[in-house]
């Protein structure tokens, strides 16, 4: 059965969406399912996947005080979207989006 599954939606292209912002990504994405439903295309997602932490600890004062030190926490929010059988209009409006700044999108044709 699964063979089947898998001839049938043999074109996919994979979003990967990046940003620092978890209400502007989700904006984005909701931007991005809009404009490939208006053209007809298949979505399967959004998919969450584990938020990216960095963490930097940096002294407060350049030469003195070494005990005191300031934490910075830098959080990356990511989602993936599938996209099955795109027909050459879904990948133009992908193109044609104007997403909003600190919003990363790699696309990935398989």
């Amino acid at each position: 059965m699964k063979k089947k599954e898998a001839e049938v939606h043999k074109e996919r292209i994979r979003l990967r969406v990046k940003s620092y912002d978890a209400k502007l990504i989700d904006n984005s994405v909701r931007q991005i399912i809009e404009a490939i439903r208006r053209q007809g295309g298949e979505v399967i997602g959004p998919t969450p996947l584990p938020t990216e932490f960095k963490k930097y600890t940096v002294n407060r004062s350049t030469f003195v005080h070494k005990k005191s030190r300031e934490a910075f926490e830098l959080r990356v929010h990511k989602r993936i979207l599938d996209i099955l059988n795109p027909d050459p209009k879904t990948v133009e409006s992908l193109s044609d989006l104007n997403l909003p700044a600190g919003v990363d999108v790699e696309i990935k044709m398989s």
